[in-house]
């Protein structure tokens, strides 16, 4: 397939497009290159996705969503780089971030994703894939989150955000026939990992003798998600929107939960040294828990996700120990 990947030179996306590119598939890769994180980083992981690309079936290009919308559109234009589905998974992330510069993610995340479905449209291009976050079930106490549960009442820009592409994807399902699919990521991590995640973040601190901050009394817990697991639902989710229509949303996680101290005691033995802890209250827009019910995504995309984090740890401590050297 030709496949058109938005936000490809990302954590998430630059991944999907290695396991795109390794199966065969042709990649049109789209990145602004935004400064929500150094620029570099990005660079780096396009490198290593060009480096295993040895049959040539990635193309980059260089733009924004809605600042540069006639390069996107010029993409769908030609029949040569027409894309067969859209895996939309640029956007501006993070939930605190989102608080201080909501207008910047309406821009981004609404504009953008309406944008791209609106081509979509125009050229007739059904299959779509749409990232969304498990922000979106807010700050509920009941778990684990199903995705027919009540997901209403967002708690930061950043979750509304992703909301309202979940709803602009009902609509052009609706009205166009989008064969529209949602996922809802579930705190991701590992190799390539955002430097401002928590993971990274803390990992980073604890090898160079830095203290951490944690938010709360420890006691929050993630579902997280290792990014080999992820990726297999992206990419099954990608073929499921081209055979089957309709509009649907699935759970990405690993359905376990870890509270925060946990995490730090799994980074210190990955890490073997013993993190400086400095305690903070909890921050606005944060959430208590997140769990995820993947039943949906095992019947219906064959997900199986097999990396607890006392696994996949180890495995992100040990990239970011040989990408720290390499940099020295």
């Amino acid at each position: 397939m030709k496949v058109l990947l938005t936000g490809a030179a990302g954590f998430i996306g630059s991944s999907v497009a290695d396991a795109l590119i390794q199966r065969g598939d042709t990649v049109l890769g789209v990145d602004n290159f935004n400064e929500f994180y150094d620029p570099s980083i990005k660079e780096a992981n396009v490198a290593e996705v060009k480096k295993k690309d040895r049959a040539g079936r990635f193309q980059l290009v260089r733009a924004d969503l809605v600042t540069e919308a006639p390069i996107i559109e010029a993409l769908f234009q030609d029949p040569e780089t027409r894309p067969d589905v859209v895996c939309h998974l640029a956007a501006w992330a993070g939930v605190r971030p989102s608080i201080q510069k909501p207008l910047v993610y309406q821009s981004n995340n609404v504009e953008g994703t309406n944008r791209l479905l609106e081509l979509s449209r125009r050229f007739e291009v059904r299959p779509f894939v749409f990232a969304s976050s498990s922000s979106v079930y807010g700050a509920r106490k009941q778990v684990p989150f199903r995705e027919d549960d009540r997901v209403d009442d967002p708690i930061s820009p950043y979750a509304a955000t992703k909301k309202a592409g979940e709803l602009l994807g009902y609509t052009y399902h609706h009205l166009f026939g989008t064969h529209f699919i949602g996922l809802r990521f579930f705190t991701v991590y590992g190799p390539r990992q955002r430097p401002e995640m928590a993971i990274h973040l803390f990992a980073d601190r604890i090898l160079d003798g830095r203290p951490i901050k944690l938010f709360g009394d420890g006691s929050s817990s993630r579902d997280y998600t290792y990014i080999d697991d992820c990726v297999s639902g992206v990419v099954a989710s990608i073929d499921r929107s081209t055979t089957t229509s309709g509009y649907r949303i699935y759970n990405l996680g690993k359905s376990e939960t870890t509270t925060l101290d946990e995490l730090v005691r799994t980074i210190e033995e990955a890490a073997d040294k013993t993190a400086i802890i400095e305690r903070e209250d909890d921050q606005p827009g944060d959430v208590p828990r997140t769990f995820a019910d993947v039943s949906r995504a095992r019947a219906e995309l064959g997900y199986d996700p097999k990396t607890p984090v006392t696994v996949g740890i180890p495995k992100f401590v040990d990239w970011l120990k040989k990408r720290r050297k390499s940099r020295k």
